[in-house]
């Protein structure tokens, strides 16, 4: 019909250039900008769970583009850090020094932990997410095992037995029927020590911005 319009306000008609279809492989590039820019703090938790939704249904290229245009580009130096996630990592350590991933690092399909009396700590703060599920296989006694989590990154510990082992849980509210960015399965054993799932501590700037909308929300 004369006159039509496409979905993103541009005339459709016999002279008109199709709309080119969105892959696989283009979503999951927006994706993987949208949870750096996460990481980094260029996105709220809510404005990350409305982009991601946004992507995974978009249909065509020209639906993507508005997600990430106000967002700087990733470089290819974030690639370096690990080139591309391996499928399997296992770490092995017997009364070693605690075993420690933060910053960027990349996040792989599986880990293995065969740890005995050393503390693991995992902070996805702003870990590169190319998998939406990480396994991981715990064998681990004593000591303490800590996931620092961020917005989208859930943790599922329904596969973990505890013996003799604390567990403490705080995980991040997410909106109903949002998919997660990653989640994280534990299975396997932790004997003795502590489990400790958490997010990441609010800076001071970040507590006193909190507290200002928290006081809006109760004057509105």
């Amino acid at each position: 019909m004369p006159g039509e319009m496409s979905p993103t306000g541009k005339p459709v008609g016999p002279g008109s250039p199709p709309e080119l279809r969105a892959s696989h492989a283009d979503r999951d590039r927006v994706v993987d900008v949208l949870r750096i820019a996460a990481g980094d703090g260029l996105l709220t938790a809510d404005e990350l769970d409305e982009r991601l939704e946004a992507a995974l249904s978009a249909r065509t290229l020209s639906e993507l583009a508005p997600l990430t245009a106000d967002l700087p580009p990733v470089s290819a130096g974030v690639g370096a850090v690990g080139a591309e996630a391996k499928d399997v990592v296992r770490i092995e350590q017997v009364h070693s020094s605690a075993v420690e991933w933060v910053g960027r690092w990349v996040v792989p399909r599986r880990l293995e932990l065969a740890v005995t009396y050393c503390d693991v700590t995992l902070d996805f703060t702003d870990a590169v997410i190319t998998h939406d599920t990480l396994r991981i296989d715990v064998a681990m006694a004593g000591k303490t095992l800590t996931l620092i989590t961020r917005p989208g990154v859930v943790v599922d510990t329904d596969g973990l037995l505890l013996v003799h082992t604390k567990a403490k849980y705080r995980q991040e509210s997410t909106s109903s029927g949002t998919r997660p960015a990653l989640r994280v399965e534990l299975v396997g054993e932790k004997a003795h020590g502590r489990v400790v799932v958490r997010p990441a501590r609010r800076t001071f700037v970040q507590w006193l911005l909190r507290g200002r909308s928290h006081g809006a929300d109760r004057h509105s």
